[in-house]
């Protein structure tokens, strides 16, 4: 790849999709993991009735669909047939179930991104790593790609800690229909998944996602210099 103008192009394309590929990898593997068993001890009882075990079984049963492959509309009686407990009634109501079709139908958007924002980092990184004849502006390009995350990541992380309200509601609102992502606290989706639980989650999603951003800002770092030194040496 001799091209300058190409390299710059491919460079600039790396840069960018890292954010969102170690971002949304974060997010897809808290979806993939049962947060709610390690989040639920940390944060207060259900104050309308739910007791620990049944919040977090139906907790789990909501995370089930989430997880499942398969387009919103084909699997959301999963979350139809969840009842409350002790009882025959739904679990969800009609607005509740019409947001969790909007969850889905995001969180498999995300998937998607992050699956192409992943494959336009592996092939353009490759194809600066490959010939040898780039492959130190290619570690280069991996040191700023990893700093390019850090910044980012620092400044949504700073802003979840600093206005978090102003954050979870733009977030939503970017993301949703209006008016169709509020409920009451009494609602089974805000007494199963409250505030908190987001506020934990946003943190641990910026913090980590940080966290990959400095170690591939390490490795870049100190794959550039070997590379330098390598191609610098005698014979």
């Amino acid at each position: 790849m001799n091209n300058n103008a190409l390299q710059t192009i491919v460079r600039w394309l790396v840069i960018l999709a890292m954010p969102f590929f170690l971002g949304l990898g974060m997010i897809r593997a808290i979806i993939a993991w049962d947060y709610p068993a390690f989040e639920y001890p940390r944060i207060a009882s259900d104050p309308f009735g739910f007791s620990d075990e049944q919040r977090l079984e139906l907790a789990q049963g909501t995370l089930r669909y989430l997880q499942r492959p398969e387009p919103a509309a084909e699997v959301i009686n999963i979350l139809e047939a969840l009842r409350l407990p002790g009882s025959n009634e739904p679990l969800y109501n009609e607005r509740e179930i019409g947001h969790m079709i909007d969850v889905k139908n995001v969180a498999d958007g995300m998937k998607r991104v992050m699956y192409g924002a992943g494959a336009i980092f592996g092939i353009g990184l490759a194809l600066l790593l490959v010939p040898r004849a780039t492959r130190h502006y290619g570690w280069r390009t991996l040191f700023y790609a990893g700093l390019a995350t850090v910044i980012a990541l620092a400044a949504i992380a700073l802003a979840i800690l600093i206005a978090w309200p102003i954050f979870f509601t733009q977030f939503h609102e970017l993301l949703f229909p209006p008016e169709t992502w509020t409920f009451a606290y009494s609602d089974s989706l805000i007494r199963l998944f409250p505030e908190q639980f987001w506020f934990d989650i946003g943190v641990l999603v910026s913090v980590g996602t940080l966290v990959l951003g400095a170690v591939v800002t390490l490795v870049g770092y100190l794959m550039s210099r070997r590379s330098y030194s390598a191609a610098s040496a005698p014979g």
